[in-house]
């Protein structure tokens, strides 16, 4: 069994944000293969069901972003999963608006919500998967930044980033991650 996991903060007033993109990306994927976050358990919610013959469990924390790690671990201990098989979709500051990036490991990076997983699975062992969505042009602070929506002119190049993802993600449930990296990594 493999894990999907999108970092987002709840409600309607962080719908649509920079910081959101894990949801969106995750709101897509339901979207493309049919189901809903139906379940809620463990301050997330979630779906489990079959995507191309693989099981597949969905999270999508229902904590704030810098707590995510109190809502994914329980659910992958509940389902025995391994973290190895776990993906983190989210957003990153240091890639341009639109581009993405898949890493087997790694360290947090200045990202909160990376740092609540990593804080609570005890390990760097998961699989990300991080959207850009660049830093501020003006004066503009990153905790402000990260909580606005996409502007109009980034939106072509953001919807292309979600589409993209949503593709690396479904490719990873029927091969191998390398090869999804050498894919999705160009």
């Amino acid at each position: 069994m493999k894990c999907i996991v999108g970092l987002g903060n709840p409600g309607k007033k962080y719908e649509s944000t920079r910081h959101n993109i894990g949801f969106i990306v995750l709101d897509e994927l339901a979207r493309r293969n049919g189901f809903t976050f139906d379940e809620n358990k463990y301050k997330s919610d979630f779906y489990v069901g079959f995507i191309q013959q693989e099981k597949v469990l969905f999270i999508k924390p229902q904590t704030f972003m810098n707590l995510s790690g109190e809502g994914v671990k329980p659910l992958l201990d509940f389902y025995k999963i391994d973290y190895t098989d776990t993906l983190v979709v989210y957003d990153d500051l240091d890639l341009p608006t639109g581009k993405i990036r898949l890493r087997e490991k790694g360290g947090h990076g200045g990202h909160n919500g990376i740092r609540s997983l990593i804080d609570h699975l005890s390990t760097r062992e998961f699989k990300r998967l991080r959207i850009g969505i660049g830093r501020p042009q003006d004066q503009t602070p990153v905790v402000n930044y990260v909580l606005q929506p996409f502007s109009k002119d980034d939106l072509t190049q953001v919807d292309g980033a979600i589409e993209q993802a949503s593709r690396a993600c479904e490719a990873w449930l029927t091969h191998s991650f390398s090869d999804v990296m050498n894919e999705y990594n160009k």
